[in-house]
């Protein structure tokens, strides 16, 4: 494995498996108690950092709780784009089989940054109120990394950079994932590399537009789907990935549900129109020819 930081790896110093059974033999079993420099846990997860990031901008204790979720999300967020950008690499490169780890580690990880909403379950317009007018025009649809996510997933639309159009490094980023292929855009790909009847108007389509349902495509999951042996691996693809679909909805339908516990029908912080905007979001589906061909499987 390659170490990619000096300067982390002079700090952290390895280890072998024959050093710390020494280690053990030596102290009896106590942990390591005395270092020459900084703790090394601190110099790996920069744990000190993180903790200062919490900068709420009123003595309200609730802040804290709405503040750090949303941090947590974020990281979420992040952690799943890469493990789905693995996966992506993967499938370009026909490897149906290693691919099947990086999605499953995703829909993992979407499960985590589901259940970070149980911690803001206990607050109520009163307890939103109390500080949400310091926010200002703050929104999580402002979030860079949800809309990574997003674009990734293929749910597209370009309108959605232009809050980044001042920070070019971000908007080059957003931009950059636009105009590259989605996940399912290779997905799709993949299916016509093995002989699945695949339209050429889909395979050569603009990929900044978000991906229209095609009936081929439908019509090729559901042969996938009738071939019950072990080893296809196509079918164990479909279903990594509707597990990652599943739990993208879920995050956006507690995302629903939390702002209709927390301010109703209000105009959103951003200038959205808030519940109803979000409500309208959830018709665009993740993946959709995964869902649409159960019909007729």
């Amino acid at each position: 494995m390659e170490l990619r930081s000096p300067t982390l790896t002079s700090a952290v110093r390895p280890v072998t498996p024959q050093q710390r059974a020494a280690k053990a033999a030596h102290t009896g079993g106590k942990p390591t108690l005395e270092f020459a420099g900084r703790v090394p846990y601190d110099v790996y997860t920069h744990a000190s950092t993180l903790h200062q990031l919490q900068q709420p901008l009123s003595d309200d204790p609730g802040e804290m709780s709405f503040l750090m979720v949303t941090q947590i999300m974020e990281l979420y967020f992040g952690l799943t784009r890469y493990e789905l950008l693995q996966a992506q690499a993967l499938i370009r490169a026909d490897r149906v089989w290693d691919a099947l780890a990086p999605l499953r580690r995703a829909g993992l990880h979407l499960e985590a940054l589901n259940a970070a909403w149980r911690g803001l379950r206990w607050m109520t317009p009163a307890d939103f109120n109390r500080f949400r007018d310091l926010l200002g025009e703050a929104s999580g649809f402002q979030s860079a990394m949800y809309r990574q996510l997003e674009f990734l997933l293929g749910l597209r639309d370009p309108a959605l950079i232009r809050p980044f159009r001042r920070h070019p490094e971000v908007y080059d980023e957003l931009r950059d994932t636009l105009d590259a292929p989605s996940l399912w855009d290779d997905v799709v790909a993949l299916l016509a590399r093995h002989g699945f009847d695949v339209p050429a108007e889909v395979l050569d389509r603009d990929v900044s537009v978000e991906h229209e349902t095609h009936p081929r495509i439908e019509a090729a999951w559901v042969a996938i789907y009738a071939d019950n042996e072990p080893d296809n691996h196509l079918r164990l693809l479909g279903e990594a990935l509707t597990e990652v679909a599943d739990q993208f909805g879920e995050w956006r339908w507690q995302h629903v549900k939390a702002v209709q516990r927390t301010m109703g029908a209000k105009v959103g912080s951003g200038g959205s129109a808030g519940l109803a905007w979000l409500q309208r979001s959830m018709a665009r589906v993740v993946f959709p020819e995964l869902w649409s061909a159960r019909t007729s499987m």
